[in-house]
């Protein structure tokens, strides 16, 4: 991997609010990284999930630009991370508004182009205003989103005819199909591309069908690779002319079960806190709140 590494210190009337170490260099990044990321496994799910992805996989799995990597070490301590795989959103991990405004000012003094921010409430809502004031651009709230943590596994109702079964080489098509509907449906954009993504969840196994009693694939759930104890199911996706049967909270009850058996100890999904229909579900299978999350897009007039 080509390696590109900067290290910088902000200061705001002489006091240091910086103290960021950016990189492309995914190694240099874990190593600095990588027990806070552990630190804190629930919160810093996407980061891990993303991360191993990458090292496993390789960064082209998540779009042509060269992934990039901040730490923020202060005093011997990591205190905040952030990564961005181009052309998606910056994720970062918590930051004061004034950490968050010293990232926005080195940032757009590097000139890079941020498309959105994305990362709990306080931190996305500080990093927004600070973009806004360091760059001109416009910010404007995309989405609000919940992140769960499993407690009791409980059915959430009559299981609805058929049964699970994992998805294999035959099914690409279907899954290829799916992820772009998904991706489509939950309107975050897609963060990989359709056919390496099937072909990456047939390799590892870990996509679950609900098929109706004829065999037709009826609903499907996903899981994250297993990283610092933790799991997080990911595209969920039900056909919308099959909805409203019961087959998405199957899918996803087994999936969770099967994260559970394979010694996950914390299983995570996001929802989409516009949608009562998927919180209400996932709560009566028994996940329950543990952050709220933001998504932010940053437009500036040449976008126009």
């Amino acid at each position: 991997m080509d390696t590109e590494t900067e290290t910088e210190t902000e200061t705001d009337s002489g006091t240091a609010t910086g103290g960021w170490h950016l990189t492309h260099d995914l190694d240099d990044f874990l190593t600095r990284a990588g027990a806070f990321l552990r630190s804190r496994p629930a919160l810093h799910t996407v980061p891990l999930t993303v991360t191993e992805t990458l090292r496993t996989r390789g960064r082209c799995v998540y779009g042509d630009g060269a992934p990039e990597f901040g730490v923020l070490e202060r005093e011997g301590e990591v205190r905040a991370t952030f990564f961005r795989t181009p052309p998606h959103w910056l994720n970062l991990t918590a930051l004061t508004p004034e950490d968050a405004d010293a990232l926005a000012a080195r940032l757009a003094a590097l000139g890079r182009r941020l498309p959105g921010v994305n990362a709990e409430c306080d931190t996305a809502a500080a990093f927004a205003e600070a973009w806004q004031l360091r760059t001109g651009a416009t910010a404007t709230l995309r989405q609000r989103q919940r992140l769960y943590r499993l407690g009791t596994l409980t059915a959430p109702g009559p299981v609805p005819p058929g049964g699970p079964r994992v998805a294999v080489e035959a099914d690409r098509e279907q899954l290829r199909r799916w992820h772009d509907e998904f991706s489509e449906a939950v309107g975050l954009g897609t963060v990989r591309d359709s056919a390496e993504w099937a072909d990456a969840r047939i390799d590892s196994g870990d996509i679950i069908f609900w098929e109706t009693p004829d065999g037709t694939p009826a609903a499907m759930a996903g899981t994250s690779p297993l990283v610092a104890g933790q799991v997080r199911v990911a595209s969920v996706y039900t056909p919308p002319h099959l909805r409203g049967r019961g087959y998405a909270g199957a899918a996803t009850t087994e999936v969770s079960r099967a994260a559970l058996a394979a010694g996950a100890e914390e299983v995570l999904l996001f929802t989409d806190l516009s949608n009562p229909t998927s919180n209400g579900l996932y709560q009566r299978i028994g996940y329950r709140p543990v952050a709220d999350f933001e998504v932010y897009d940053f437009a500036s007039e040449s976008d126009g």
